[in-house]
């Protein structure tokens, strides 16, 4: 039964429940069980769920059930209706967690649906923490993700332990909302560095210019972020093998430009960057690595 000690696991130990079992979440849950924590984990496809079984994972039908017994409950899907999904209704996990839990909201999801999650979590009895991360499935699987965490303090003290099991910092940014906020802010800025990089790096191309020795100088200089350099050895390989979806990024720079709209922002190069993202999945590349987004550059036709 999973709500025995595992593998003599004191019983001090906080039980985890996961939602979430993608790129990001699949990493995280093999940092949670190398760490010995218990735990239930849920995925809306049950065979991604299966291989978590023999490594001492408990696998829930629903959010509700993995939920159920746990002081921790981790929420790592693609967005807004996912994360609504995972958490609300009779199967949801709030339905299923005890009064005290802390639940932690780590998807990529605008403010507005933290803050709604927020009071929900409040009527539960519970506390919530919105705490995005930055990093890429390489993070998740290595344990380097960097929490950017909205909410109290004295919640974030209880879900340390577990936060540290998967990252390499925890950053506490301000109250409920903050992680969110901040974390749209970050995926805006690298969303234009891949579109900007994926339109030099075909201007490179058909200009004819030597690119192994223009990538160069531009990795190492005053455009070479560790995004850019990590991108451009994709783009270049090719490699489109997901470190991070190319349609989650469409969304994320689609969020970041709705919530800028809450401060009476237009953000024009997020605009920019969100059209390029979305004729790149128009063109079949959705599901790749975001760094495919140079593609639809390179198959241009010639004017």
């Amino acid at each position: 039964m999973f709500f025995v000690a595992i593998n003599n696991l004191p019983m001090s130990q906080p039980r985890v429940a996961l939602l979430g079992l993608g790129i990001m979440g699949g990493g995280m849950a093999n940092r949670l069980l190398s760490a010995s924590f218990p735990l239930a984990v849920y995925n809306r496809d049950p065979a991604k769920a299966a291989p978590f079984a023999a490594v001492g994972a408990h696998i829930a039908a629903t959010p509700r059930e993995a939920a159920t017994g746990a002081r921790i409950i981790i929420s790592m899907v693609a967005d807004d209706s996912a994360a609504r999904a995972v958490w609300l209704g009779h199967d949801g996990a709030l339905a299923g967690a005890a009064s005290g839990a802390v639940c932690i909201e780590s998807s990529t999801v605008t403010v507005g649906w933290v803050r709604e999650l927020a009071a929900a979590v409040a009527a539960n009895d519970g506390k919530l923490l919105d705490a995005p991360v930055t990093g890429s499935r390489i993070h998740a699987n290595s344990g380097e993700l960097n929490f950017l965490v909205g909410g109290s303090a004295s919640a974030l003290e209880t879900a340390r332990p577990v936060l540290a099991a998967m990252s390499k910092t925890i950053l506490h940014v301000g109250p409920t909302g903050s992680g969110a906020q901040l974390k749209l802010v970050n995926n805006f800025l690298c969303g234009v560095q891949v579109a900007s990089l994926a339109e030099a790096v075909a201007m490179i191309e058909r200009s004819g210019l030597d690119r192994a020795a223009a990538l160069e100088l531009l990795t190492n200089g005053a455009p070479g972020s560790p995004l850019v350099k990590t991108l451009a050895a994709r783009m270049t390989a090719p490699d489109y093998t997901p470190n991070f979806l190319l349609r989650l990024m469409a969304k994320d720079l689609g969020y970041a430009q709705q919530e800028a709209a809450t401060h009476s922002l237009d953000l024009l190069t997020a605009a920019a960057a969100r059209k390029v993202f979305q004729s790149a999945i128009a063109a079949g590349d959705g599901d790749k690595d975001m760094a495919a987004v140079v593609e639809q550059f390179r198959n241009a036709p010639p004017r």
